[in-house]
C-alpha cells in the first residue's frame, strides 16, 4: 500500500467523524471496500490503487508530477504537447526511471508526427495512450492497439463516445466545460447524465471541475469507472510550474477561470479556460484592432484570423515555466478555487480520499441496515 493510501485509509480517525477504536477501524474498512467496489472497473483498467487519472497539462504534466501521481496510487499521464518523437522517448524513459507504477502518455491527434509518436509509445512499452485534441482516426487507434497499448479517447457527446468505442477505443473520458485549457460547451454534470447511463461497454472517466472526494463519489455512483483531476495537481510540490504560476492558482477563485473571449463570430476563437489576467484584456484589444483593419480592407478574413490565433503562441510556456503571470496564459479549471496551498501529491490524493470515504461513511449511517450498502453481495454492479 502506498503512503498516500495509508494516509487516506486513516481518514475517519483524523476527521473525527467515526467512533474511536475497533468500530472506527471497522467502518473505515467497510467504506474503503465500498469505494473500491464503485471504482473497481477503473482500477482494473488503469492497473492502479486509485481510479484517478492525472489530467495531461502541457509543461506541467512532465516526468516529476506524472511519476509522483503514479507513486501515490493514481495514474499519471505525460502531456506530450508539441514534443517531437525523440523528446517524447526521452520523457518516457525519464518518467520510468522515477516510478515503477503504471502511467500513460497523452498524444495530440493533430500533431503532424502522430504516427511516429505512437511508434515511440509502442517501442517504450507504454500501456495506455490517451488521444486528445480532436477525434482520432481509426488508423491511429488501430496502430496503438496493435502495438499492445490500450486507447483512451475524449468524447464531447454520447454519439461521439459510441462512435469511438466502435472504432476501438478501450475507454472514454468525458470532460465538461469546467475544465482548464481547451474546453467544449457542455458542463460536466450534464455530460455525465447524457453519457454514463447509456455507455457501459467500456470504462468511462469523468473530468472537468472535480476537486473534492464528494464529487468523485457522486460520479462513481452515477456509473463512472473513475475520474480525472488536473488543476488540483498544479500546485503539488512535485509540479515544476513556476512559483508565481502556483501563487496565481492559490489566490484564484472559481469565477476567475474564464473561457477566452470572442468578439466576432466571423473570427472564431478556440475556447480555452484560463485565469483572467492583463493578457486577457490585451487579447480583447487585439481582436478589436484586427477586426477594424479587416473592415477597412487592410486584412483578408484569413489574415485577420491568423493574427488573432497568433496572439497566444507560446503564452502557456511563458506563464508555467517563466512565471509571466501577466503576459502568459494561466490555463486553469474552475476547481482552482479548491487549490488553497502547495501540497505534496500524496497529500492531495489523501485529502480527496478522506473526503470520498467520509461521504460514504455518512451514507452508511443514513442507510444503516440496507442489505445493498457497503459491498453487500446483493449490491448493484456500478458498471462503466
Amino acid at each position: 500500500m502506498s503512503t498516500g493510501l495509508a494516509a487516506a485509509d486513516r481518514s475517519e480517525t483524523r476527521s473525527g467523524t467515526a467512533p474511536n477504536g475497533g468500530a472506527a477501524n471497522g467502518e473505515a474498512s467497510l467504506c474503503r471496500a465500498e469505494l473500491d467496489r464503485l471504482w473497481a472497473r477503473g482500477r482494473a483498467f488503469l492497473g492502479t490503487d486509485l481510479a484517478i487519472m492525472g489530467g495531461a497539462m502541457t509543461w506541467v504534466s512532465e516526468r516529476n508530477l506524472v511519476a509522483a501521481i503514479s507513486n501515490a496510487g493514481g495514474f499519471g499521464v505525460v502531456a506530450s504537447g508539441a514534443m517531437l518523437p525523440d523528446m517524447l522517448a526521452e520523457e518516457i524513459a525519464a518518467t520510468r526511471a522515477l516510478t515503477r507504477k503504471p502511467f500513460g502518455v497523452n498524444l495530440i491527434t493533430m500533431h503532424p508526427q502522430l504516427t511516429e509518436l505512437i511508434d515511440v509509445c509502442t517501442a517504450h512499452g507504454v500501456g495506455h495512450v490517451v488521444l486528445a485534441g480532436g477525434i482520432p482516426s481509426a488508423a491511429a487507434i488501430a496502430r496503438i492497439r496493435n502495438g499492445g497499448a490500450r486507447v483512451v479517447c475524449f468524447a464531447p457527446a454520447l454519439v461521439i463516445a459510441k462512435k469511438l468505442v466502435r472504432m476501438g477505443a478501450d475507454a472514454i473520458v468525458i470532460e465538461g466545460s469546467e475544465a482548464g485549457g481547451h474546453i467544449g460547451p457542455v458542463s460536466t454534470a450534464v455530460l455525465a447524465q447524457e453519457v454514463l447511463p447509456h455507455l457501459t461497454a467500456v470504462p468511462v472517466f469523468v473530468a472537468g471541475g472535480i476537486g473534492r472526494g464528494e464529487a468523485v463519489v457522486s460520479y462513481l455512483e452515477m456509473g463512472a469507472s473513475g475520474v480525472q483531476l488536473g488543476t488540483r495537481f498544479v500546485c503539488a510540490h512535485e509540479s515544476i510550474a513556476h512559483p508565481r504560476f502556483k501563487l496565481a492558482f492559490i489566490r484564484a477563485a472559481a469565477r476567475d477561470a474564464m473561457p477566452s473571449p470572442q468578439l466576432d463570430a466571423r473570427f472564431p476563437v478556440i475556447p480555452v479556460r484560463a485565469l483572467a489576467n492583463p493578457a486577457t484584456e490585451r487579447f480583447r484589444a487585439v481582436q478589436r484592432q484586427v477586426i477594424d483593419r479587416f473592415h477597412q480592407g487592410e486584412l483578408s478574413q484569413k489574415e485577420a484570423q491568423l493574427e488573432i490565433e497568433h496572439f497566444w503562441a507560446g503564452a502557456l510556456r511563458k506563464a508555467v515555466i517563466d512565471g509571466d503571470v501577466e503576459g502568459g496564459s494561466l490555463m486553469a479549471g474552475q476547481s482552482v478555487g479548491m487549490v488553497t496551498k502547495e501540497q505534496s501529491t500524496v497529500e492531495i490524493l489523501a485529502e480527496v480520499m478522506d473526503q470520498a470515504l467520509a461521504i460514504i461513511a455518512g451514507q452508511a449511517r443514513r442507510f444503516a441496515g440496507s442489505p445493498q450498502f457497503l459491498g453487500s453481495a446483493e449490491g448493484p454492479d456500478p458498471g462503466g
